[in-house]
């Protein structure tokens, strides 16, 4: 597969992920499952022009990410236990009824 169609496949998924997440504004796993294939394929992009150029810097930058989007992860699925936990639901409409 040549370094341009990977490229162009990779932008096409991102911009995949990018209106997966606008467009469910219901369910707040989906939307997180939306956002870590977003930093998935920032990844995967990272990681292609790290090797295009023989240069450290994109998997310098994949590890970083990585990094993020696991305290990200941990954060979000505490916050959605919680929230189930309080209104026994997982509509993000309900998101801002939360006090604390």
């Amino acid at each position: 597969m040549s370094l341009g169609l990977f490229i162009l496949v990779n932008l096409g998924l991102f911009v995949m992920g990018t209106v997966g997440t606008f467009l469910n504004r219901r369910n707040f796993i989906i939307m997180l499952i939306c956002i870590e294939t977003i930093l998935l394929l920032v990844n995967i992009l990272a990681l292609t022009g790290s090797v295009a150029v023989d240069d450290l810097n994109g998997q310098l930058l994949a590890l970083l990410v990585i990094t993020a989007a696991l305290s990200e992860t941990a954060l979000g699925l505490a916050l959605c236990v919680l929230h189930y936990r309080m209104r026994a639901t997982l509509d993000v409409e309900f998101v801002n009824l939360m006090k604390g």
